[in-house]
């Protein structure tokens, strides 16, 4: 092997050795893009949505989530937890230093769940070729979630990069806030950017998620202008972002942009609630129910009136 091969060789070695926290693995999804898919969800997002549903994606490092009625039922049999957790009267207290890297931190009742460990590119594309066979079948493939995987971003890069090489279909399900000459650098590896649009005004999209809504737009219509495959996905939550302001400025990118891939709603649920008590969160939404059938065909019905004709439910 002459030189510049060996160095070539050692540079891709070192990449697919890069490392992000992962905190799940979901094989055999069917609703993160076409087909059969593996989902991957990295740990880090900039954005703090008040309705999110995976509020264990948001910290950049390793969260600690606890069943209290397990940690109860353990602690009044007498047993010292691993984890630090104490039962004072009827509140609990716990120490979330996530010490689980030692094998005597093992929860007897299996009560305690980590949120995020350190992965190589290498380890995860090991589980997902364990699949290739249904994503030939079904159209399916590799869909990097998080949490913002463009804020791993060498690493979410580099997981791209190495799918598509083994024929892997990739979509890349994004905020949108990032920077943009990280959309020009990923947008070759990435068959369809599963986009999300939350809402059009501009002070309630600060107020409800933290970040501003002006690099999203510009890095969606930079993604069109280049012909990359946007599947626009509007989460709507019933009495926060569901007025007639908002479905009008879902319509008028459609019209905006009519080879988009798809616009898909995504009907809030409240599921996201437990997830939150249980790694020490404060309810965000207190008393907003999830959208049943009704509610999600209102919505339906209004963006059809107001112009769009390729609004679905997701």
């Amino acid at each position: 092997m002459g030189g510049n091969a060996r160095k070539e060789g050692l540079r891709m070695a070192d990449r697919t050795s890069l490392k992000a926290i992962v905190f799940d693995i979901q094989r055999f999804a069917l609703h993160d893009g076409p087909g059969i898919r593996t989902t991957v969800f990295v740990k880090g997002c900039p954005l703090r949505c008040l309705w999110c549903h995976n509020p264990e994606s948001q910290a950049y490092h390793s969260e600690l989530s606890f069943d209290y009625d397990k940690c109860r039922e353990c602690l009044a049999e007498g047993t010292q937890c691993p984890f630090g957790v104490k039962l004072e009267g009827e509140q609990i207290r716990h120490d979330r230093h996530p010490g689980f890297d030692s094998p005597e931190h093992q929860c007897p009742r299996q009560a305690v769940k980590i949120y995020g460990t350190l992965r190589t590119v290498e380890e995860v594309m090991a589980e997902v070729m364990a699949d290739h066979a249904y994503y030939d079948r079904s159209g399916g493939g590799l869909t990097v979630s998080g949490g913002e995987p463009m804020s791993s971003f060498e690493w979410t890069l580099e997981l791209c990069r190495t799918a598509k090489m083994n024929g892997i279909h990739v979509c890349l399900d994004t905020s949108g806030y990032a920077p943009r000459e990280r959309f020009a650098d990923i947008m070759p590896y990435v068959d369809l950017f599963l986009y999300d649009y939350k809402v059009s005004d501009p002070a309630q999209h600060r107020t409800l998620t933290g970040v501003s809504q002006d690099p999203i737009l510009s890095n969606l219509d930079y993604l069109y202008r280049q012909g990359a495959s946007v599947l626009l996905r509007c989460p709507l939550i019933p009495g926060v972002n569901d007025g007639e302001e908002h479905l009008s400025a879902i319509a008028e990118l459609d019209r905006k942009y009519p080879n988009l891939h798809e616009i898909n709603l995504m009907p809030y649920h409240n599921m996201g609630r437990d997830k939150a008590a249980r790694i020490g969160k404060q309810e965000e939404l207190p008393g907003i129910d999830h959208a049943d059938e009704g509610v999600v065909q209102g919505w339906l019905e209004q963006l059809v009136r107001l112009g769009s004709t390729r609004s679905q439910r997701s």
